[in-house]
């Protein structure tokens, strides 16, 4: 019988569910739209629905406080009152008041719903904005939905359902599952990145970065997936495939649209430094930029007899100093010029070599782990420094995308040259020696030094004995001077692919004249384009845009002439309405302006910004590039979007020992190669927070969340954890409203005196206050719930409670457990919701302890201590210590020759 009590949802999938549970997650389906669980039964309910009545009670005796009462209520109350809504600027909203944007990053809502490690973030920024608002503050806490992309239209794709029916269910379950945990979103300012009133002004932004310049076109070299029918972003393909579905992908050159996000690598490299962001986050924003110091250098292309092919490459090297150890070129396998440079001979082989390079993407090829592989091209190089040839080859570890896709390899001194060199039998000469002398003859040396074999008498370039750095300024200034070269500043990040051929996505606001191909923008009063409807979404399979198919949609005419024209048929990326969202949410309603100057000036920027670190380049780069392009043309009045950013982690599945190996408990049969595993549908590990609220509360799993860990750690999920916590909840439930009636139910009343609290009631209740107060600004929920565990601990013992104590404590809680905290607030006559009732403020006075403990001393040996009053004088002190059961023996019947005492220090008894 104790091992039935104990079965749970989240237990092992074999064992029985409780019944109530069972008929709850039924009655969910049935009322979003899926068939009848048992339909041989006459489509009615199923056996274990109908035991359901049967375990109600034993379900009311597991729970530790009627959560599945209260709940409901006050959230329908909440939106009954709208008691989250944040007023406008001009209609209620006291300008006078400090604010503060507390912001989710834009969830996608996905078919599966919500597991339980996404309320981990959500729970934190609701405490915050809670507790913010409870100090006075204007709080914009929103939620919208990042609903155009790729996973969308491959599931419409799958089940012939078009997308804009599964978006809007998906996002009909996400917002009834965020409204179950008593989320205090301000949902009148709900957006959705599909909605046409709201992509209009992403295509206004567009219209923006084409007029600046920041936007145009370009034949690239992009990550195709025939199976998905469309372009993917470098970190969309993991090992030769896609992310999403594992198909296939190969480089191909495509028209694709371009955005100049280069342009701001500076600003966006500068401005990382006032943020308050993780390091390692700003870090990993520094090495995407990669900006780096070095110089262009010219390679005349000569053939192997030394005559001039007609050719010059230019490569890019941050080590000019190191040019006279250069022994051979290389040339990434879609340089512009490759194919005017290879030679009869090896035609054959270099032609295989590129067709095996585009199947391989950006991060494959520069792979440092990966044998380094190439093919002779069959034509020379010559060095300026030295006037020697050196062969030109052809290696994929080499981008076109990077520099100017081409180098000058130095094996000596570069590991991947060395490698290179090494597998193929080129010459290597060291040119650098170390300063301490000491060398791996068998390794490239990397680092600076003394320059070595570094002079030509016909070039008239001597650089030896130079320190590196010293060395590298000659070379630029000699290259700029005979024109082979110039110095040059470069940058690892790559102008953003701004297209995507699919249909699920917003439309680009331009035309192009059928006569002349000429591209003209929208106007703006033209916006928005809306998507066209579409039955038939699947790819074409020829790289051509689903959006190819809407015939009547892509034939228009040219406003000012009436000529023919055709609209574009690629469609923009999911990133596109995420990269602005948060300017949105401050005057969703707005149809004249994206967002309104004086909203903008005073609710920017986002005070607090809380997502996964996985958005730490693409996202967090992208918006912070639209940003600053709004603020050079006066849309917002800030430098950047997220003032302080913070990264919750993730919740792992639960896992359990099984001999000497790891299974997940929810299936024994999937063996784990590691402790703890991500949440994700294909591992099979992920809990529903549906049926977690069911059994245990939205209280209790907001609780439990926050108190698995600190916010910013990985935790793995523990059903015994939400136990602890619940029964927290209950016991502090009977604290203020008295324990059950004899058929489980609770009376009307509450435990609470009018009377005055004592001295030691106010110091444990404002010890409390302090230490919630801090943690919660400091972003430690785990340890404020431990000081409010503390708190009702303390209160068992008291003989009474007081009504102004136990108020204040129920503040304290409510941002952590918004349901109860209503609930028992109501219970003590308050009429109104507490959710903008002043947060308690800890006094000094109740904070100073007034005892202290005091070693005693018997002949300078410690021999115990004792409790004693701060200001307690030698006698008290002596007294105290002379009646204490330990000490007292050392003493009894022993006259006293001396007594040495310290105030708050010490005691020291010197017996006769």
């Amino acid at each position: 019988m104790a091992v039935a009590m104990m079965q749970t949802p989240l237990q092992l999938r074999l064992q029985p569910r409780p019944p109530a549970v069972v008929a709850a997650r039924h009655r969910r389906r049935l009322q979003s739209g899926f068939p009848p669980p048992n339909p041989r039964r006459g489509g009615g309910w199923c056996r274990c629905c109908a035991n359901a009545d049967a375990g109600k009670a034993q379900a009311q005796a597991r729970r530790a406080y009627p959560y599945d009462e209260i709940e409901p209520r006050w959230q329908r109350h909440w939106e009954e009152h709208r008691t989250f809504r944040t007023p406008d600027i001009g209609h209620g909203l006291d300008t006078s008041k400090p604010k503060c944007y507390i912001l989710d990053m834009f969830p996608y809502p996905s078919g599966a719903g919500l597991h339980v490690g996404h309320p981990l973030g959500y729970t934190a920024t609701d405490i915050l904005s809670r507790f913010k608002r409870m100090q006075g503050f204007n709080v914009l806490h929103p939620m919208g939905w990042d609903a155009f992309g790729l996973p969308a239209e491959q599931y419409a794709i799958e089940t012939g359902t078009h997308p804009k029916i599964t978006t809007e269910r998906n996002i009909n379950r996400f917002r009834s599952q965020l409204k179950s945990l008593g989320f205090s979103y301000d949902w009148d300012r709900e957006i959705s990145t599909t909605e046409p009133t709201y992509y209009k002004w992403t295509q206004w932004i567009f219209l923006q970065l084409l007029k600046r310049g920041l936007a145009y076109q370009a034949e690239v070299p992009v990550n195709w997936c025939p199976a998905l029918g469309t372009v993917l972003a470098n970190e969309e393909v993991i090992d030769g495939v896609s992310e999403r579905g594992g198909h296939p992908v190969i480089r191909k050159p495509m028209r694709q649209w371009m955005l100049r996000i280069t342009s701001y690598a500076d600003r966006l490299l500068e401005d990382l430094d006032e943020l308050d962001w993780p390091e390692s986050i700003k870090e990993m924003q520094r090495n995407w930029i990669g900006r780096s110091e070095g110089a262009e250098l010219e390679f005349s292309a000569v053939d192997k007899e030394g005559h001039d092919l007609g050719a010059n490459l230019l490569v890019y090297t941050t080590r000019p100093d190191t040019i006279f150890g250069a022994t051979y070129v290389v040339l990434a396998p879609e340089h512009s010029l490759l194919s005017s440079l290879i030679s009869e001979e090896q035609r054959v082989h270099v032609e295989e070599y590129i067709e095996l390079t585009a199947r391989k993407s950006e991060l494959e090829r520069t792979d440092l782990q990966k044998e380094k592989t190439g093919v002779f091209s069959g034509s020379y190089a010559k060095n300026p420094a030295t006037g020697e040839i050196v062969p030109i080859w052809v290696a994929d570890y080499v981008l076109g995308s990077y520099g100017t896709g081409a180098i000058m390899a130095v094996p000596a001194h570069d590991s991947r040259d060395h490698e290179f060199a090494l597998k193929y039998k080129l010459p290597i000469i060291k040119v650098v020696s170390p300063l301490n002398g000491n060398c791996d003859s068998e390794e490239a040396y990397a680092d600076d030094g003394i320059m070595i074999n570094s002079s030509s008498s016909s070039s008239g370039l001597n650089i030896d004995g130079m320190l590196s750095k010293d060395a590298a300024l000659k070379v630029t200034e000699w290259v700029e001077a005979n024109g082979f070269g110039k110095k040059k500043v470069n940058y690892k990040l790559r102008d953003w692919l701004f297209a995507r051929q699919r249909y699920w996505g917003e439309p680009f606001p331009v035309i192009y004249r059928d006569d002349t191909n000429e591209m003209l923008p929208l106007q703006e009063n033209q916006l928005p384009l809306t998507l066209p409807e579409l039955d038939d979404f699947t790819p074409t399979g020829t790289g051509e845009p689903p959006l190819t198919k809407a015939t009547d949609w892509v034939k228009t005419v040219e406003p000012l002439s009436g000529k023919p024209a055709r609209r574009e048929t690629s469609t923009m990326p999911q990133w596109a309405g995420s990269c602005w969202y948060y300017l949105r949410f401050m005057d969703p309603q707005n149809a004249s302006m994206l967002v309104d100057k004086a909203k903008e000036s005073y609710w920017g920027p986002v005070d607090i910004y809380v997502g996964g670190a996985e958005h730490s380049v693409l996202h967090l780069l992208y918006a912070r590039f639209w940003h600053k392009v709004l603020y050079d043309i006066g849309v917002v009045s800030t430098k950047e979007p997220f003032k302080c950013l913070i990264n919750q982690g993730l919740i792992l599945g639960e896992v359990t020992k099984v001999g000497d190996h790891y299974v997940l408990k929810d299936d024994a049969n999937i063996r784990l190669n590691a402790r703890a595993y991500k949440m994700s549908k294909s591992r099979g590990n992920v809990i529903n927070p549906d049926d977690v609220v069911s059994e245990y509360g939205a209280d209790s799993l907001r609780l439990y969340e926050m108190f698995m860990g600190p916010l910013r750690d990985s935790k793995t999920w523990s059903t015994g954890g939400i136990e602890g916590v619940h029964r927290f909840l209950g016991r502090t439930w009977r604290l203020v409203v008295g324990t059950p009636l004899p058929d489980g139910s609770y009376g009307v009343g509450t435990t609470v005196t009018d009377e005055e609290p004592t001295l030691d009631q106010l110091r444990v209740l404002h010890k409390c206050i302090a230490r919630v107060t801090e943690e919660i600004q400091e972003t430690r929920f785990n340890t404020a719930i431990s000081a409010m565990m503390e708190f009702v601990n303390a209160a068992y013992k008291w003989d009474t409670q007081p009504k102004s104590v136990i108020e204040s404590f129920i503040l304290l809680l409510s941002p952590f457990a918004p349901h109860m905290a209503e609930e028992l607030w109501f219970r003590l006559g308050n009429s109104r919701s507490l959710a903008h009732e002043q947060f308690p403020e800890g006094k000094s006075e109740y904070l100073k302890e007034s005892k202290l403990v005091l070693p005693v001393q018997i002949n300078g040996k410690t021999r115990g201590t004792i409790l004693v009053d701060k200001e307690c004088s030698e006698d008290d002190a002596f007294q105290i210590a002379a009646s204490d059961e330990k000490l007292s023996k050392y003493l009894t019947g022993k006259g006293i020759r001396k007594r040495i005492y310290v105030p708050g220090r010490i005691l020291n008894v010197i017996p006769r």
